[in-house]
């Protein structure tokens, strides 16, 4: 008799055990993608009713089973999971368990001032609230960068700027050598004004060309640009044409009043910036004005200059 029983006792058990092996393993058809958040300090009972107010399991106390026997509770990281097709409750635990959150996406487009990369920062839903210093002008490279929800803005920015010094020292690294500039921060401050003033690839190498034999002659760089930062700060757009009085603004930017280069960045530049400036185009250019199509057109003389600036207010009546 007690054979019988210990008989059925591991019978019984070993059916247990193909059930709950069958239960956990069988794929849960899911609805529709859904983005499942877990916050810190989530209990396993929290979780697992989540998940099932979510249709992402059928069972929780099978959930909450499975994560007990294997020890997975622990290793449960809080954030945001992407579930988004048929998957399984042993599946989800070690979802769960694997901390690979959903990353999220934030772009800083070439030429934003360091103001206007802060503004997107703090005003972005998923970040996690807190207050930071406006990075350094110029210091952020344009670029899409990752984060997960709740991180912190200074994690982006210290990922930005560590990414804009990459470049720069690949940049100044692999310069021309016969360029008017002391060093790489005055490249960066060089790629800022290129990429203000053009925001057509092929160009900002002639571009940069025109600044950059100006400042071997010695003339003032008389960019546009930089006189509209002196006004504003980088702060907000100025949203208005460039007055006669604002090109006698008394500011190291105003470029028409003062020789050489802005003391800093204007914006951040992109790469495609950065390297034009390390690179520019063999030229004599020493003029640009609007062409009226896009574009811009060059010239090597005052006289050419003043014609193409005719053309240029012909095409505005």
């Amino acid at each position: 008799m007690k054979k019988l029983l210990l008989l059925l006792l591991i019978i019984g058990g070993a059916a247990a055990a193909f059930l709950y092996d069958y239960a956990v393993k069988q794929p849960f058809a899911i609805e529709e993608n859904t983005l499942f958040l877990i916050n810190k300090g989530d209990s396993l009972n929290k979780i697992a009713q989540a998940l099932q107010n979510n249709k992402l399991i059928q069972n929780k106390y099978l959930f909450i089973l499975y994560a007990k026997i294997n020890r997975l509770y622990p290793q449960i990281k809080a954030g945001e999971y992407m579930f988004d097709g048929d998957i399984s409750i042993e599946q989800t635990a070690q979802k769960l368990a694997s901390g690979k959150v959903y990353l999220r996406k934030i772009t800083f487009p070439e030429g934003l001032t360091s103001a206007e990369v802060a503004e997107l920062l703090q005003n972005d839903e998923f970040l996690y609230k807190e207050n930071f210093e406006t990075p350094a002008e110029g210091s952020i490279l344009p670029e899409t960068y990752t984060f997960s929800r709740s991180d912190s803005p200074k994690k982006i920015i210290a990922q930005a700027q560590k990414a804009m010094q990459d470049v720069l020292d690949q940049a100044w690294n692999e310069r021309d050598k016969n360029l008017p500039l002391q060093s790489k921060y005055e490249l960066l401050i060089l790629a800022s004004i290129v990429e203000k003033e053009t925001g057509i690839g092929m160009e900002r190498a002639q571009v940069a060309s025109v600044f950059e034999n100006r400042l071997r002659l010695g003339m003032l760089l008389q960019t546009d640009p930089t006189v509209i930062y002196a006004v504003t700060g980088g702060k907000e757009e100025l949203n208005r044409s460039l007055t006669r009085k604002d090109l006698t603004i008394d500011s190291p930017y105003n470029t028409y009043k003062y020789a050489g280069l802005p003391p800093a960045p204007i914006c951040n530049p992109g790469k495609e910036a950065i390297f034009a400036a390390a690179h520019p185009a063999e030229t004599n250019y020493l003029y640009f004005v609007a062409s009226g199509s896009g574009g811009h057109n060059f010239a090597t003389t005052l006289s050419e200059h003043n014609e193409n600036v005719r053309k240029w207010r012909e095409l505005k009546k």
